[in-house]
């Protein structure tokens, strides 16, 4: 796809310095930029390099004074990296905003699928499901039955997602995902062999969630697992059985909560956080990564370590973890001393 200056300061509402028909098909770094890219200038750190870039178009803030001339078109806006981001935003939409059906796919006739949908290749769409509109599931992804996805929600390839899951409009899915598969729940029998327990529960996904590339959510016991409106998964995460996670929470990747834990709202938790099952976490906790959750967290904390305590705390711990060969040095030679003192 290529754009002109002028489209694409139409687009920012920013005005143009240099020529307006100059067109981009690529985006670049402005330090790496190359001829036909857009690039972006909002760190003074970066000034130097609009006068070396060959990019064809450049966005900088209006508050830039150039120094000299360039050979790049500029757009000034009010704010270079927001402007920037909203570009790719609409970049974004721009390339796939597909629609219709490609062949071959399998869509059950009991489903019901809105308007302006886009159905990928290899898709298949199981019994009862109910799609809203303006859809898009993307190649080879599995749509159980009894699936429900709101609308404007898009639904990456590969994505599988389990029978009777409930997804909210405006949700990304990313591919290699799986959504409703069973928990982790086994009972040794009389023999001590682990015995799967049914797993009859499913998967409730609010609206405005987006679930990173190659994660797990898995289906409750009974009830639901439950993740509220606004949370945004990184990739590779395992939620599990019973799970709820509060509104707005953000989590890096590779964590795993154990299952029947409940999370608050507007919490932040760092990559590769281990959160033990039945645990409660307050609203608007930080939790630092690799930290290990234990017990439960009341509300507005910052925890680290393993098992996680008070940031501030463990912060206080760590200048002695780093000196503690010192530290035990220091002890041996008083206890020498003492013994020597002692003897005399």
């Amino acid at each position: 796809m290529k754009f002109t200056a002028q489209q694409i300061a139409d687009i920012l509402e920013g005005d143009i310095l240099g020529n307006p028909n100059e067109e981009v098909f690529t985006l670049s770094k402005i330090e790496e930029g190359k001829k036909g890219s857009l690039t972006f200038l909002s760190n003074p750190k970066y000034n130097s390099y609009l006068y070396t870039t060959n990019a064809s178009v450049a966005i900088v803030n209006k508050s830039f004074v150039l120094e000299k001339e360039v050979d790049t078109t500029l757009i000034q806006v009010d704010d270079a990296y927001k402007s920037f981001s909203k570009l790719l935003e609409f970049y974004n939409g721009v390339k796939n905003n597909k629609q219709g059906r490609e062949q071959p796919h399998f869509i059950a006739k009991s489903a019901k699928i809105g308007s302006n949908e886009y159905i990928g290749a290899f898709a298949y769409i199981g019994e009862n499901v109910t799609i809203g509109n303006h859809v898009k599931i993307f190649p080879n992804s599995y749509i159980g039955d009894n699936v429900v996805i709101g609308d404007h929600t898009t639904i990456f390839a590969g994505v599988k997602i389990y029978s009777e899951t409930v997804i909210g409009s405006n949700c990304k899915i990313h591919s290699g995902s799986v959504i409703g598969a069973d928990g982790f729940g086994f009972a040794p029998d009389e023999n001590g062999e682990y015995k799967a327990i049914p797993q009859i529960g499913n998967v409730i996904i609010e609206n405005n969630v987006d679930v990173g590339s190659a994660s797990t959510i898995d289906r409750a016991t009974l009830g639901s697992t439950i993740i509220r409106k606004g949370v945004k998964l990184d990739n590779q995460i395992q939620i599990a059985h019973n799970v709820e996670i509060g509104k707005n929470t953000v989590i890096a990747s590779q964590t795993g909560v154990a299952g029947s834990s409940k999370i608050g709202e507007n919490c932040m938790i760092g990559g590769q956080v281990g959160i033990s099952g039945h645990l409660k976490i307050g609203n608007n906790v930080k939790i630092l990564a690799q930290a290990g959750i234990s017990k439960n967290i009341k509300s507005n904390e910052i925890v680290n370590g393993t098992p996680a305590f008070k940031v501030s705390d463990y912060n206080k711990s760590y200048v002695y973890f780093k000196k503690l060969p010192t530290i035990v040095d220091r002890i041996n030679n008083i206890e020498k001393e003492f013994k020597s003192q002692k003897e005399k």
